[in-house]
């Protein structure tokens, strides 16, 4: 019998990728998404890649009923992968109480109904934020690395959500969790039929890469170029959203299947290849032939000079490893773009 997975933020970016890769490996899915920063047509996308369509619910994590009734309405549901918060740093900046409020009560809500309703783990979603800037001698970033004082809230809230889930679990709550610190995902499905869609201006670099070349936006800015790099802008480990959908899979079946793993386990989710943002504008213009309209801007608040991770503990414990070439990325989430406008959509 198949096992069932609630993706919370499944019609998101790396919520609607991740579903596709758990279809594939035979869980039937059921998507939780409140569509504040995605479109419910993502699920369209899903089923013609996968030939089946997973059972959507519009319902906001952070309200406990509608999420009780979840549970209840699809019983026996094994495991979460939860993706749904406010993700912005910029944003966080200016509007930290929505952040706190969005990512927190979310993921306690969830905690909370677990045991109640016979789930064995979670697969939080986490981010390199949480090692702030780290200093020289932990680059690549290890699991071990000591995290820093967040630079966002955003970066904080990721912090504090470790920090419950491990206290929660210490005082013996019946569940696991995997915590997938992952660095930078772009890309999109090499179909084109799901990709990155933030609604209105991206706060991502390569949204707004793909919407410049395209003509969206006038023109695109380089936050800082006097960092501390090699050509003074930031350095980032970007990695393929297709490489890191697989490894919310393996996570999943490690927590399923395997009974002899710590409760709480910790895993970062990178390329081990530090990238700069000067770096990933040439690259997008040599892969796809498009040149770019850019110009440097001053540095942005809550933007962390360089991270990069060490994968190791990744690539042997959970067998899982990033393969997708930077290249084939970089077109990927312009195949993704030029079908957005074949489409009338951008």
């Amino acid at each position: 019998m198949k096992e069932t997975i609630l993706v919370t933020g499944g019609t998101g970016f790396i919520g609607s990728h991740t579903t596709v890769e758990l279809i594939q490996n035979g869980y039937n899915v059921v998507i939780v998404d409140n569509l504040s920063n995605s479109n419910a047509s993502v699920v369209d996308g899903i089923e013609k890649i996968t030939g089946v369509r997973p059972v959507f619910e519009k319902v906001d994590c952070c309200d406990y009923a509608a999420m009780e009734n979840v549970f209840e309405k699809h019983k026996g549901i094994s495991g979460i992968i939860h993706f749904a918060a406010s993700k912005a740093v910029g944003e966080s900046v200016q509007k930290p109480l929505l952040y706190y409020r969005n990512n927190i009560n979310s993921l306690i809500n969830l905690l909370e109904l677990m045991p109640k309703h016979g789930v064995k783990g979670i697969i939080f979603s986490s981010s390199c934020t949480v090692y702030g800037q780290p200093s020289a001698e932990n680059l690549p970033v290890t699991e071990e690395a000591p995290m820093q004082k967040a630079l966002s809230p955003y970066g904080n809230t990721k912090q504090v959500n470790e920090e419950i889930i491990q206290d929660y679990i210490h005082s013996g709550a019946p569940i696991k969790s995997i915590i997938l610190r992952y660095f930078n995902p772009i890309g999109s499905h090499p179909s084109a039929l799901i990709g990155e869609l933030p609604n209105g201006v991206p706060m991502n670099l390569i949204p707004f890469v793909t919407q410049t070349a395209i003509g969206i936006r006038k023109e695109l800015k380089i936050f800082g170029n006097d960092y501390n790099t090699p050509d003074g802008t930031c350095i980032r480990d970007y990695i393929d959203i297709m490489d890191l959908a697989k490894a919310h899979v393996k996570a999943m079946e490690r927590i399923l299947n395997e009974n002899g793993t710590d409760p709480v386990e910790v895993f970062n989710i990178g390329t081990g290849k530090g990238l700069s943002t000067l770096q990933i504008v040439e690259g997008f213009e040599k892969a796809t032939g498009v040149k770019l309209n850019w110009h440097y801007a001053p540095r942005r608040e809550g933007d962390i000079e360089k991270v990069w991770a060490n994968p190791h503990k990744a690539n042997t414990v959970l067998g899982w490893k990033a393969s997708v070439d930077i290249e084939d990325t970089l077109r990927s989430a312009w195949k993704w773009q030029q079908k957005l406008r074949a489409d009338g959509i951008q």
